[in-house]
């Protein structure tokens, strides 16, 4: 999360005023059922069952012939509101979405033996926060068809990280405080888009084989963090050829019969191309080469049963693709594209020589760990409650060009600008008049002295807000093995050297032959860096929440989850995390009521396309329509291009194409404009149509109905 303080007053005001309607309103979301998220058919691995608590699945699995598997893979529509809400990843709170240039979707896979099966999901979000692991849960343990299979455990939930996604879907203060509070609207479409993408997967299992390949991809990424990587034993670093992980490690489906399932590929790179200056929807680099190989395999977002490729997020923490330097808001596009085809175009070469099959069994293992106040054996102390250090304030200033005000990167508790005077004015910036509220009176000299380097700004862990901390306290640690490949979840952007340390652990204890890092998992809990790194505190350090000791933690927790996989054991259920559905309110009001100009209908074209356009050139065109909100057309779209063959017109590009781009423009009080445009280059001669759907909502009934136009006909030639 890249968090920029560039505008504090105008920061600040907004949490001021989100505080004051959560507080003072008393409007809450609306409550979910407080429900087990296991069911009785599906246990998971602390359960006092012995087979449960291995994994084994109470249900008969289907034959699986003469194949080692079943495969299968889901995709599904998970874009939240095109207007009017706070974006993801960038903490600018200026940062509104006003339209889409891609959509975001749920891939899901499904892979499992005669008795378990793993399910890996791979979201086009800022982050998987636990509020939407928990969600996705429970609608599993309600479906008779899943339950029986999945649960907590075995599903596994990734981010790939895109900063270009609508927020408010944390259950956690400081998640949201940019957002206006929680966007229900939002929550809802992700956690039933995860839930679908992975009853497709399931609905799609066949028998087939897994085949998995790797190679380096050397000119799409570097180390944006340097400083803090170089503090790393020199010893360590002449181990590695780069400051950042170059491998990417891919994942082929196929059916028994041959048919191609999909790939899932992990490679570290931050999806931050796309800068903080834009306001439309998208999957940055990462979204961007999947649509080009799904794609490339002909697949078809309408059909239950398609092609899936998901470019997953592996420890990305310190690694920017802006190789140019950071976003601009000029060029943010093109260089996503740049990136996007790099990690395609490496993909493509290894999907097509993968023909190392994985074997072996299945399995995994999960628990829940308090890591405010963990004991760490190996360093004969603990861990510390959250905090957020000066830094943080800076923000990786080589992903994007927003000044600070406040601290620069490196600050600790022994530098210069690092005073009472300057804490205060943050403090007062960021939370105005809330700030003798939300904000503790003062932190126990222990508190600062546990986070060592770190001079705590944002105390986190010991804040609160309705009773709750401003971040998770508990987090899930999991491991899924598929075969000889173990699949490590963790709930943070990693650095490059802190990946690299829990994978050669996990692979020293189960022997096995590959290990990869599924980063921003299961929940969210900023970075993860090493004790070196944590040392020089540059953001990502002052963004480790749990103090310098952050590491050591994971490291003895994966190390107790790798020999119970390795023994056959089960492992500790751990304390569960506490459920807050109840506990959301929210600042943003709804549509109230959408409007045209006299004698103007809903669907009218304002400004119609020339009549014609050479081969490569940007087509646009401008209607009167509706609020995004009152329908985000989960599945469908909001723009087609249509173009003529004969007597029919056939759909070429829809609004999940990064050829069409669908903005949605405030017009007075209640009147919305919506600019399209669609650029021709790589499509065929011929006649074209843009058409426009949406909905409005009547301000006398609170009707909300569906509208479209259609514009004249074109050429492109």
């Amino acid at each position: 999360m890249n968090s920029k303080i560039d505008s504090q007053v105008r920061l600040g005001l907004t949490i001021v005023c989100c505080f004051f309607v959560l507080t003072c309103s008393g409007e809450k979301s609306s409550p979910s059922p407080i429900l087990g998220l296991v069911s009785s058919a599906a246990t998971d691995s602390a359960s006092s069952d012995s087979a449960s608590a291995t994994g084994v699945s109470r249900a008969v699995a289907p034959s699986l012939g003469s194949s080692p598997y079943l495969v299968g893979a889901g995709i599904y529509d998970i874009t939240g509101p095109a207007a009017e809400v706070g974006m993801m990843g960038f903490a600018e709170s200026a940062q509104k979405t006003e339209g889409i240039y891609m959509r975001l979707w749920s891939r899901a896979y499904i892979i499992g033996d005669a008795s378990k099966r793993v399910v890996f999901v791979s979201a086009d979000l800022g982050m998987v926060f636990q509020s939407i692991k928990q969600a996705v849960s429970r609608k599993i343990a309600l479906d008779a068809e899943l339950s029986p299979y999945y649960n907590q455990a075995n599903v596994l939930l990734s981010a790939t990280h895109t900063h270009s996604g609508p927020g408010g879907y944390s259950h956690y203060f400081l998640y949201n405080a940019t957002t206006s509070g929680f966007i229900k609207e939002n929550f809802d479409v992700i956690v039933d888009g995860i839930y679908r993408s992975i009853k497709l997967a399931h609905q799609n299992l066949v028998p087939g084989n897994v085949y998995i390949n790797q190679g380096n991809l050397t000119d799409a990424s570097k180390n944006r963090s340097s400083v803090a990587y170089d503090k790393n034993p020199a010893a360590e670093r002449s181990y590695y050829a780069s400051n950042v992980d170059q491998t990417m490690t891919l994942l082929k489906l196929v059916a028994a019969d041959g048919r191609e399932l999909g790939l899932v590929n992990w490679f570290a790179v931050h999806p931050t191309n796309v800068g903080p200056t834009n306001k439309l929807i998208g999957g940055d680099n990462k979204g961007y080469a999947s649509y080009l190989f799904e794609k490339s395999k002909g697949a078809n977002y309408s059909a239950s049963q398609t092609f899936v490729a998901a470019f997953a997020q592996s420890n990305s923490g310190d690694v920017t693709p802006n190789l140019w330097g950071p976003a601009d808001g000029v060029n943010d596009y093109a260089r996503q594209n740049i990136i996007g085809e790099k990690q395609f175009n490496k993909a493509q070469a290894l999907y097509s020589s993968a023909n190392t099959q994985l074997t072996g069994s299945i399995d995994f293992r999960h628990t829940f760990v308090n890591f405010s106040n963990l004991y760490v054996s190996s360093v004969g102390t603990t861990t510390c409650p959250a905090g957020m250090g000066a830094s943080f304030s800076a923000g990786s200033v080589e992903d994007n060009a927003v000044s600070v005000d406040f601290f620069d990167e490196g600050t600790t508790v022994d530098s210069l600008d690092w005073n009472t005077n300057s804490a205060d004015a943050f403090k007062s910036s960021f939370l105005g008049g809330a700030l003798g509220v939300l904000w503790p009176a003062s932190t126990s000299e222990a508190y600062k002295l546990c986070h060592a380097e770190k001079p705590v700004l944002i105390p986190t862990g010991v804040a609160s807000f309705d009773g709750n901390p401003w971040t998770p306290p508990v987090i899930p640690v999991q491991i899924i093995k598929i075969g000889n490949l173990a699949v490590l979840a963790i709930p943070a952007e990693v650095s490059t050297m802190a990946g690299r340390r829990l994978r050669s652990l996990v692979k020293n204890v189960l022997e096995n032959e590959y290990t990869v890092i599924a980063a921003l998992s299961n929940s969210y809990t900023s970075y993860l860096t090493t004790r070196e790194e944590y040392s020089s505190q540059q953001y990502e350090g002052a963004s480790t929440q749990f103090g310098p000791n952050t590491l050591f933690g994971y490291e003895q927790e994966f190390g107790k989850l790798a020999s119970a996989l390795r023994n056959g054991s089960a492992s500790p259920a751990g304390p569960p995390p506490a459920d807050l559905t109840n506990n959301q309110a929210t600042f943003q009001t709804g549509v109230v009521f959408d409007d045209v100009p006299l004698f103007k209908s809903f669907g009218n074209v304002v400004t119609q396309p020339s009549a014609s356009y050479s081969s490569g050139a940007t087509v646009s065109a401008v209607f009167w329509g509706g609020h995004p909100k009152n329908n985000m057309l989960i599945g469908s779209s909001f723009v087609d291009v249509e173009k003529q063959n004969g007597s029919t017109w056939t759909v070429v590009a829809r609004d999940y194409d990064p050829s069409t781009t669908y903005k949605w423009q405030r017009d007075g009080v209640a009147n919305s404009k919506i600019n399209v445009s669609w650029k021709t280059a790589s499509f065929p001669s011929g006649t074209y149509r843009i058409r426009h759907r949406g909905h409005w909502k009547s301000g006398w009934t609170g009707a909300i109905s569906a509208y479209q136009g259609v514009t004249n006909n074109f050429t492109v030639q």
